[in-house]
């Protein structure tokens, strides 16, 4: 079994489901609500244990009942929780996302104790890293602890893959040291300055970000599928229709867990791509976080349906 390792944050997410997204200074009224085990380090751990890998969460929660529940959802999952630090002075990080008819959504997050995961908390946890295959980032806790893992991850030579989420300005010496990096367009944009609409700007993109060290770069790009570049491979993996969208959250962060858990089981990254497309395709078509992510059975269903329909 694949280790992998996510260093990264844990909220509690509040989901309304409305017919229409809100804009500045307008109330609309949802016709559902669900709490449910989010942010961005959670979701990629869940969906990384679910799609068949041995799992270690490297994050911080409050002394608190998000926090509490958030620790059940991992016991449950068999995620290793060792190094889970919990904060007396910062309350669990929570996230309020409004969902509409369509599926998109848009997300406010209060970080919490995720903003005080430090460096120390990274270093106490380096035996973890040494035994990693890959150790998987986002970009919800401080940069500087995003820093920390990937030089500890460097020194033992693991495979350092970075979804950079949310979409932010990221130190050079920080991308130079990651080997597969994951943004989607809006993402690519924030890094690139190159607006992501096709293949041709993609692989654009893509030489920006090589040019800044990183040998394979992943662009996701929706319903369309996901485009690769690297020593091996250059082109677009097309996406899967799983069935009717219900909403997109953690679609994003089910890829990056299916792409990790692919590489570290040895597959291809065209064939990891494709696992990963897959998983992100199931997730649109439930509602929640980590409530939408699939198992492996379903996504092995799913790959097998395509090949021969």
């Amino acid at each position: 079994m694949s280790r992998i390792v996510v260093i990264g944050s844990i909220n509690t997410d509040m989901v309304i489901r409305s017919s229409q997204l809100p804009s500045a200074g307008q109330t609309v009224m949802g016709h559902s609500f669900m709490t449910t085990g989010g942010g961005k380090g959670a979701n990629q751990a869940v969906a990384a244990a679910r799609l068949g890998a041995d799992v270690s969460l490297i994050a911080r929660i409050g002394s608190d009942a998000f926090g509490e529940m958030s620790i059940e959802n991992f016991k449950k999952e068999k995620i290793n929780i060792d190094n889970i630090y919990t904060d007396s002075d910062a309350p669990s990080g929570v996230a309020f996302i409004v969902v509409d008819d369509r599926g998109e959504n848009i997300i406010v997050v209060a970080p919490g104790a995720n903003a005080t995961l430090n460096e120390k908390d990274i270093q106490d946890a380096e035996d973890v890293i040494e035994r990693a295959g890959i150790v998987l980032f986002q970009l919800e806790i401080p940069m500087r602890t995003v820093a920390e893992g990937i030089r500890l991850a460097k020194k033992h030579n693991r495979i350092v893959m970075l979804n950079p989420a949310p979409a932010a300005s990221i130190p050079e010496q920080v991308l130079h040291s990651v080997d597969i990096i994951t943004p989607n367009q809006t993402e690519a944009l924030t890094l690139t300055g190159i607006a992501v609409n096709d293949e041709v700007t993609a692989q654009q993109a893509c030489d920006v970000l090589h040019d800044k060290g990183i040998l394979t770069v992943i662009i996701t790009m929706g319903e369309q599928g996901a485009y690769i570049s690297s020593g091996s491979y250059k082109g677009l993996v097309p996406g899967f229709n799983a069935g009717k969208v219900v909403d997109t959250v953690a679609a994003g962060d089910t890829f990056c867990a299916g792409l990790a858990v692919a590489i570290a089981e040895g597959k291809s990254l065209q064939l990891a791509v494709q696992f990963a497309n897959a998983a992100a395709a199931l997730s649109v078509t439930k509602a929640g976080a980590q409530a939408s992510i699939p198992v492996r059975t379903e996504v092995i269903k799913l790959l097998g349906d395509a090949l021969h329909p």
